[in-house]
């Protein structure tokens, strides 16, 4: 079998193409390495996928690069690439948005047209949902997003359902709730608090602390991600949540108690497009992927840590401060 990953250098992309190498399967990664963090540590994540055999990276922009030859012979796409963040995608960034999330998208499902695939899986995001009017929310709500960010990944799972309806493409969307875990992206909350606790720094808060969100651990994304390239139903879209709910407040606490002592917090004004709450009715990802989310949030944020810590010389480890 072989698969092609898009944004196989970032958080989720390395980790699912190290879990399909480890399947013995055959993974075509492709990754712009954009600057929207540190590229060394997409390289980082490269580093440990380009050891193991199976693996071929091709360095590019999807907008651009010739797709025919990257999809030729490939069984199962996993559409992983997207420029990220909600706060970052207002204003002239937008562009980046736009060129990244959804004509990248369309044109890679243009080209996937003429290719028999088993599966093209889209990785979107629970922020289609933007302030959900239940709780736990399912994938037959209507989707309100509140940040630009949400509208183009809601605007690519447009685009991928009428390529099904209309060509047939086997495309399953997947909306992400929340993942975490080592290698997370560096502007990400847990990341942060992390970094920032180890060093003996304030934890930088948008808002009150009290917003909820699922949390998603990223080996658990990574299963129900297998699984739908496996068996998702083509046209179809499934939430992929851990089932952790917890505040940023209870987050906090949890990291104080696993780096040893009470985290200082600063306060800043909320973010437009944060959505409050996030809550996932997964039903339908477990009934039909087999889905059940392993890893409960503390064993997760541990883990994360440990990762953290053993990332960094010994010497930059000072603890969080308990004056």
């Amino acid at each position: 079998m072989s698969a092609l990953v898009t944004g196989a250098a970032g958080f989720i992309g390395s980790h699912l193409s190290e879990r399909l190498l480890g399947d013995g399967v055959e993974v075509r990664g492709v990754d712009r390495l954009s600057d929207y963090y540190d590229v060394e540590l997409k390289r980082a994540n490269l580093g440990l996928l380009e050891t193991q055999p199976g693996f071929m990276f091709t360095e590019g922009d999807l907008n651009e690069i010739d797709l025919g030859s990257l999809l030729d012979g490939v069984d199962v796409v996993f559409h992983l690439a997207a420029q990220p963040g909600v706060r970052a995608s207002w204003g002239r960034e937008f562009e980046i948005y736009l060129a990244d999330n959804l004509l990248a998208t369309q044109r890679l499902l243009e080209e996937a047209r003429h290719h028999e695939l088993r599966r093209f899986v889209f990785a979107s995001s629970s922020s289609i949902y933007g302030d959900a009017e239940h709780f736990p929310t399912k994938e037959t709500d209507t989707p309100a997003p509140v940040s630009p960010y949400g509208v183009t990944k809601l605007a690519a799972e447009h685009l991928a359902r009428q390529y099904f309806r209309g060509f047939g493409v086997p495309t399953v969307a997947l909306r992400y709730f929340t993942i975490f875990g080592p290698r997370q992206r560096p502007d990400m909350a847990f990341n942060r608090f992390i970094r920032a606790g180890l060093d003996g720094e304030q934890i930088a808060v948008f808002g009150d602390g009290l917003q909820e969100r699922d949390f998603t651990y990223v080996s658990d994304a990574v299963e129900a991600t297998v699984a739908a390239g496996d068996r998702g139903a083509p046209g179809g879209a499934y939430n992929v949540a851990g089932g952790n709910a917890a505040t940023v407040a209870e987050v906090i606490e949890i990291l104080g108690r696993l780096l040893g002592g009470e985290l200082a917090v600063d306060h800043q004004p909320a973010v437009v497009g944060d959505a409050r709450k996030t809550g996932a009715d997964t039903s339908s990802a477990r009934q039909d992927l087999g889905y059940s989310p392993a890893v409960p949030l503390e064993e997760g944020l541990r883990l994360q840590v440990e990762a953290e810590r053993e990332r960094r010389p010994p010497t930059a480890v000072s603890g969080p401060s308990t004056e």
